[in-house]
Formats: structure tokens, C-alpha cells, sequence
């Protein structure tokens, strides 16, 4: 009883202690939300096309694909309209939207895609950025315009067929069932896998790259490991997502791609934890985009910012831009709102508010890696809450190493090499971020920043952070950073700041529960590092300078 009464008065004292901080501190943030992008809507007629006229049974078992395209031919045909969906259990293959077609499925309507993988033709398509053969996707749309999937039901992905699963993932006796349903494990059985093809191809590196050498037959011989995406919409244009829940996709749940003037509102997408490359939304080279009133409780990221990989994704050279996110929660994720890592497009003039992220790895997340390139700026959050971030509140990291952002039990992992290298066209730059009016209650540190030492992570502001966690802040190769009223309260404070070669790094009103050690200061590189309205007092240990440090280049409350 006394530890149930010592962490109710515990978490009553952060709770209180962050709201008089932040009435206290809380200033106009340096930016503003008032000029946002505007998207285009959708508009539809009211002719109505119902499946079942069309042939279509939910009797759960008759395939249904022949059924649903026809009704959506038939209504782009007489220009537009609502091809509606009934309450009921509809197996069905891939599902093509064509211009001015509503999919719209009323309450208890379940599309549930096959599990019959010879219904996926093989299809060139895109994966994490690249030209890829894929299956067919159960949702897709090319070039079309004014287009819709709404209402209240269900679409199914059956990715359960598609998926392989980490061991550490699942319970004993989930790990137990899954084993003896068939498939094949791991070398090291800590991985299952549906197919032996699926296996192989896995060894392979890019074995679904479109390259010359390749045959049908190839790409059919590792046909299983090619998993589509739920719903891919390929350069189409206003478009609108509402009401619906997505949920079990084989690999990515929603990929808008090259698409402009999209709309996701009040939509539902699920997977189970540990689905592989299970991402909530993954908005590549987008343009003109507003997500609102959605939830997120998937494998990988929830909402996720992409712009192409490497050179592929400098050579089509779009952005994406113009993006609004808002009044939405993720839970599971390996990050709540996450930019990168293939955002070799670039990305730009993004604006994330009113969001919560309640159990995610990652609260913020902003990741690339050398050989990507691009230049992602112009980011603005405000008002977000996190609770139970199990890695960082906020991240920024250019040392992205396409593994999940927090180590399973027993895995091992050494830190990142750091070498100087040419600043080229395959440097990634990260700068011009904005965010401000953070609460986060518990994470395993508050903010990391981690920039290259041949290009600086560059122009970030943090205002009006009120975070609770393990440790405090680490910045490592950044230039013109500022921390404006933040209130830290940590477990592990030493140090409770970190910084490795910062360029003016600046610290205001900086207010903490206690630290063994407030700055430690590392590298021959660092410069400016200057604090305001810092007590200094409350730490037992001031400072520590090492690799060459030098003690000028920190100055507190000076």
C-alpha cells in the first residue's frame, strides 16, 4: 500500500509541477500555424452502385473480386458516384478505385481480402523508396482523381499469411502455436517464416530490385516474400480516407504515393505489435496533405513522412510537403510522427499539433542515414502529450541503422563508427525545426540530437518542454540549437546534459529535479554552449570536460 501511495503522490508531483512550470514559462512560440496548406476535397454525386446487384454474396466464402470492380467500373462509367458495401462478411482479391468513386462500406461491413496469394498478381511497384516487383496490392489507384474509401466497416489485409515474426515478440504459447501451423524457422529459430521461398529471398539482398537479369520466373519463385502494401494510390489526386478501420496489412498499412491533396480523417488503423514493417501511414512524396482525428496502434512507425531512397529518391525529386497533422493519437509504434529514413525527396513545411503518443518507442522521431541525402525542413510541432515512450520523447539521429528503435532482451548493439567524410549529394540534412509545448510522462531520455561530423544537424528550438525520464539531454554535432523552458525530471542525471562538438547551443530557464553532474562537454569542436536562468546549485558536480574539451567554450548564466 505504501508503494501504490508513493507513486500516485509521485506522479501527482510531476503532473503538478509541470503545469505551474508551464503557465510560468509558457511563451509565444516563434512560428505559427495560422498559414497552413490548403488541401482540395473530394466531391461526389449520390448515385448509388450496391454490390450485390453486381454479384457480390457475403457469405464469407465466395470471392467477391469480380463483384466490386464491376460496380466500380460501372459508377465511373456514369460519372460517379457510391458503390456501397452492406453489412456483412466480403472475401475478396485486389480492389481497384477508379475517378470519382466513393467505396463506401456501411456499419458491420467487413472487406476481408484472400489469403489466396494467386489472386496478388506480381506487379511493378515500389518498396521503402525503391523500384520493386511487389504483389499486387488488395487496395490500390493510378492516376486516378476524386476518389474515396469511407463509412464505418472494416478492410481486412490478411497479413498474417505474408508476415514473418520475431520470437520475441510473441508469448510462449503464441510463439508455440504459430510454430506448429507450418512455415519454417530461422537458423537460429528465433524467427518463422510462412514459406521456404519467403526464407530464401529473406538471405538475398534487394532479391524484389527490378533489374535486367531478373525473369518472371525468378521473381515467381520468391513470390511469398513480396509483400504489398494494404492500399498503395499512386500519383492520384484528391483523395479521401473517413471513418474507416484499415487494419492487418501484409507489410505497410496506408503508402499515398506521388498522390496530392489527400484527406485521412476520424480512420482506425491496426496491426498486431509485432507485425514486420506493419506502418501506420506512410506519406511519400505527398503534396498537400491533412490528417485529422485518427488513431494509430500498429508494428512500425504510426505516421510516418518519406520522400525515396538514396539516388532513386533524389532522382524524382519530390518532397513531400505541405502536410498537416492533427488531434490524433498513436499507440503502439516504433515512433509516433517519424520522418525518414527514406526521405531522399526531401521534406518540407510540416505541421504537427494536438497529438498524443501513448506507449510508442519513439515520440518524435526524425531518422536518416549517410547515402540518403535530401534536405528535410521547415518542421513545426506544438502541443503534444506522450505518455510511457519507451526510447526517446524527441530523436533525431543520422545514424538510422534499419533496426527496431529499441534492442529486444539480450540483443546487442555497438555504437555507430564516427568518421569525417566529403560533405556530397549523399549527405542527408536535417534543419529549420521547430517544437514546442511537449509533456511527456516517462521515456528513457528526454531529447536526443545526433547530427554528422561533416554536416551539422542545424536551426533546432525546443520550447515549453515538460519531460519526465531516465536521462535528460544528449546533443551530439548540432549548431544553432536552443532549449527554452524545460523542465527535466530525471532518474539518471549524470550528466544530465550531454554534449559532444555543439555549436552555439543555447539553454533558457532550464529547470530540473536534481543532477550528479549538469554538463558534460566532449570534442575539440564545440563552441557558444551558453545557459540563462540555470540554477547551477542543485547539481553536485557543475562540469566535466573530456576529448579535448575546452572549458571556454561553456558559459553558465553569463
Amino acid at each position: 500500500m505504501r508503494k501504490i501511495v508513493s507513486t500516485i503522490f509521485t506522479a501527482t508531483l510531476f503532473i503538478s509541477s509541470l503545469t505551474a512550470f508551464a503557465q510560468s514559462n509558457k511563451q509565444k512560440a516563434p512560428y505559427s500555424f495560422s498559414n497552413l496548406p490548403v488541401i482540395a476535397k473530394t466531391s461526389f454525386k449520390a448515385d448509388t452502385f450496391n454490390i450485390i446487384k453486381y454479384g457480390a454474396k457475403n457469405d464469407g466464402v465466395t470471392l467477391n473480386s469480380k463483384a466490386i470492380n464491376d460496380a466500380i467500373v460501372a459508377c465511373n462509367k456514369k460519372g460517379g458516384g457510391v458503390v456501397l458495401v452492406p453489412k456483412g462478411m466480403w472475401l475478396t482479391g485486389p480492389i481497384e478505385l477508379k475517378s470519382n468513386v466513393n467505396l463506401h462500406l456501411q456499419k458491420n461491413a467487413i472487406i476481408q481480402f484472400t489469403k489466396d496469394f494467386n489472386q496478388y498478381p506480381l506487379v511493378a511497384s515500389n518498396w521503402e523508396g525503391l523500384p520493386q516487383m511487389r504483389n499486387q496490392s488488395p487496395l490500390w489507384s493510378t492516376n486516378q482523381t476524386n476518389i474515396a474509401i469511407t463509412g464505418f466497416g472494416i478492410i481486412d489485409g490478411a497479413g498474417e499469411v505474408w508476415r514473418m515474426v520475431k520470437k520475441d515478440k510473441l508469448t510462449e504459447s503464441q510463439w508455440s502455436k504459430l510454430v506448429a501451423s507450418g512455415g519454417v524457422l530461422s537458423d537460429d529459430k528465433k524467427s518463422w517464416y510462412p514459406s521456404e521461398a519467403f526464407f530464401k529471398a529473406s538471405k538475398m539482398k534487394n532479391p524484389g530490385e527490378i533489374t535486367p537479369d531478373k525473369t518472371p520466373e525468378f521473381y515467381n519463385s520468391i513470390k511469398t516474400f513480396l509483400r504489398p502494401n494494404l492500399l498503395v494510390f499512386t500519383s492520384c489526386k484528391k483523395i479521401l480516407l473517413e471513418g474507416v478501420t484499415f487494419q492487418n496489412s501484409p507489410a505497410w498499412n496506408l503508402h499515398p504515393l506521388m498522390c496530392e491533396d489527400l484527406t485521412v480523417r476520424n480512420v482506425y488503423v491496426k496491426n498486431p505489435w509485432y507485425a514486420q514493417n506493419g506502418d501506420g501511414i506512410d506519406l511519400e512524396s505527398c503534396k498537400n496533405v491533412l490528417i485529422e482525428g485518427s488513431t494509430f496502434d500498429v508494428g512500425d512507425d504510426g505516421i510516418c513522412i518519406k520522400s525515396g531512397r538514396d539516388a532513386a529518391g533524389r532522382k524524382r525529386g519530390m518532397p513531400t510537403e505541405n502536410v498537416i497533422i492533427r488531434n490524433s493519437t498513436v499507440y503502439h509504434a516504433h515512433g509516433g510522427f517519424v520522418i525518414g529514413s527514406e526521405m531522399s525527396g526531401g521534406a518540407k513545411n510540416i505541421f504537427v499539433s494536438d497529438c498524443s503518443f501513448i506507449g510508442t518507442d519513439i515520440g518524435l522521431r526524425f531518422k536518416t542515414t549517410r547515402g540518403r541525402g535530401g534536405v528535410v525542413e521547415k518542421i513545426f510541432v506544438k502541443n503534444i502529450n506522450m505518455k510511457d515512450i519507451v526510447g526517446e520523447a524527441i530523436l533525431f539521429d543520422m545514424y538510422y541503422a534499419a533496426v527496431d528503435p529499441v534492442p529486444l532482451k539480450g540483443e546487442k548493439r555497438d555504437a555507430p563508427k564516427v568518421e569525417l567524410l566529403p560533405v556530397t549529394e549523399e549527405t542527408p540534412i536535417f534543419r529549420d525545426f521547430h517544437i514546442t509545448d511537449v509533456v511527456c510522462d516517462g521515456a528513457s531520455k528526454a531529447v536526443f540530437i545526433r547530427g554528422l561530423p561533416e554536416l551539422s544537424i542545424s536551426n533546432i528550438t525546443l520550447d515549453n518542454l515538460n519531460i519526465k525520464a531516465d536521462e535528460g539531454v544528449d546533443i551530439q554535432e548540432a549548431k544553432n540549437v536552443s532549449l527554452n523552458n524545460v523542465n527535466l525530471i530525471v532518474a539518471n542525471s549524470n550528466p544530465l546534459i550531454n554534449i559532444q562538438n555543439g555549436n552555439t547551443i543555447n539553454f533558457k530557464n532550464i529547470n530540473y529535479n536534481a543532477a550528479q553532474l549538469l554538463f558534460r562537454i566532449t570534442g575539440d569542436r564545440n563552441s557558444a554552449i551558453k545557459t540563462s536562468g540555470l540554477d547551477a546549485t542543485k547539481a553536485k558536480s557543475k562540469t566535466e570536460f573530456l576529448a579535448g574539451a575546452d572549458e571556454k567554450t561553456l558559459q553558465i548564466n553569463k
